[in-house]
């Protein structure tokens, strides 16, 4: 904490007093463990299925690009689009950190606002999130910068990226409250490049659980080059492609018969010749080239737009901008992967073509690839693993605070439990990683942004 306490006063006044008000805690019933249920709710052949083999039939074999996409985003199938689904909590198909501890959030929203307060304190600024879930990551961040007296009166609105309805409505319920106390203006927008660009108004963006839910296309590196890994009925006796490589994928919840009964209906086959997708997203890292033949690849042309747009929007002065910050919050690591795409229902890992439409479908996230992506506009900063980014920033401390003004025991344990999951070595803590990033361009900040950096020891 003495380094925290440092490293704030250096940049200005420092938000560690927060930890200390007496704030009673904001924490609701999010310390629940993961719930796995035994049974399974769909059976059969799902409305989008059928779409799907319709279009297969009629087209050929889908991109898993197109495949996540219409799982996920399909107008009236898709699985976020559905207000029936239960996506978050225990009830749901997955429990994401703010869901856990709203330490998660206000430190996030401390984080950012630390930025602000070094970089632009005498500007207005507003908070931008990709992806928002129930709007329970931005109130948490909302709190923070209600006791932060300097920044009274400097929001000048939220803007949530979201592309389903009903999860505007739930956003909107979770943050009236905050809407009504901060006096801010609330809006949503369908895409990264709805949000408009400012040229006085300094910018705070988030992206947690985002960038993994982004469709990737599945490469596979042959002697005649990159070439695509594609979705077919495995019945079909006009289908051509050959077979990509073997490749194993870790299911634990399920039996191999169970599998294989699910996918039966499809099958991946590799495209004979380059797709237009593996031409261009083959050399769209200079660390590709280097892998030998055999190799698979999972690549996001969607996440490559977006960074480049999360730039653009916390670009510095020198591009003409108020400038900003960024925190990317989300599985993955600083390398490619090959075989992390995965779905999820009721806690569950299950196979990838289970029941298409009713469960979630994520795939790590080459943090690599967004760095090299952002290093031209903004300065990337990290990664660091969750653990290690929560920790430095004073995690067991704000837990600390919460847990002496907690009424019961049960609610002590249950703001301790929750907290260690957050940055436990063997889950979270490592499982998730967390990228900074700040709006002048090419290092002009790179030696100077805590919590990224190095400490004594040589880590990050």
């Amino acid at each position: 904490m003495l380094r925290l306490a440092t490293k704030a006063r250096a940049g200005g006044p420092s938000l560690y007093a927060f930890w200390r008000r007496t704030t009673r805690p904001a924490f609701a019933d999010r310390a629940k463990l993961y719930h796995a249920s035994s049974s399974d709710a769909f059976g059969g052949i799902t409305e989008l299925e059928k779409i799907m083999v319709d279009s297969v039939k009629a087209t050929g074999p889908l991109s898993f690009s197109t495949y996540m996409q219409l799982c996920l985003s399909h107008p009236t199938h898709g699985y976020y689009m559905k207000p029936e689904h239960a996506v978050f909590g225990t009830r749901g198909d997955f429990t994401t950190s703010p869901e856990i501890s709203q330490v998660f959030g206000e430190l996030l929203g401390v984080w950012m606002i630390s930025q602000w307060l070094r970089d632009a304190k005498s500007k207005a600024f507003r908070i931008v999130e990709l992806g928002p879930g129930r709007g329970t990551l931005m109130d948490d961040i909302l709190r923070v910068v209600r006791v932060v007296s300097m920044a009274s009166g400097k929001l000048q609105g939220v803007h949530l990226v979201e592309t389903s309805d009903s999860m505007r409505t739930l956003q909107s319920e979770k943050l009236r409250n905050a809407k009504e106390v901060g006096g801010f203006e609330l809006s949503w927008h369908d895409a990264i490049e709805d949000v408009p660009h400012s040229k006085d108004t300094y910018t705070m963006l988030v992206a947690h659980e985002f960038f993994d839910a982004l469709p990737v296309h599945v490469l596979e590196k042959t002697t005649q080059g990159w070439h695509e890994v594609l979705i077919a009925l495995s019945k079909d006796p006009t289908i051509k492609y050959t077979m990509p490589s073997e490749s194993r994928v870790l299911v634990p919840s399920q039996s191999s018969a169970q599998l294989q009964a699910m996918s039966s209906r499809w099958t991946r086959v590799l495209s004979p010749t380059p797709t237009a997708s593996s031409t261009l997203l083959g050399h769209a890292s200079p660390r590709f080239a280097a892998l030998p033949v055999g190799s698979r690849i999972e690549v996001s042309r969607s996440s490559v737009k977006i960074a480049r747009q999360v730039a653009e929007l916390i670009q510095g002065p020198e591009k003409g901008c108020a400038g900003g910050c960024a925190l990317v919050i989300d599985y993955g690591g600083e390398k490619v992967f090959g075989n992390s795409l995965r779905a999820f229902k009721e806690h569950k890992i299950v196979d990838i073509f289970h029941h298409p439409g009713q469960c979630d479908i994520t795939a790590n996230v080459d943090f690599a690839l967004l760095k090299e992506v952002l290093g031209d506009l903004v300065t990337p900063h990290g990664t660091l693993p969750q653990g290690a980014f929560l920790e430095r920033l004073g995690v067991h401390t704000r837990a600390a605070n919460l847990m002496k003004y907690a009424q019961t025991e049960d609610r002590k344990t249950a703001i301790a439990e929750s907290v260690n999951r957050l940055v436990d070595p063997l889950g979270m803590g490592e499982q998730y990683a967390v990228l900074g990033v700040t709006g002048s361009p090419n290092g002009t900040s790179k030696d100077g942004v805590w919590p990224f950096m190095r400490v004594e020891g040589g880590a990050q």
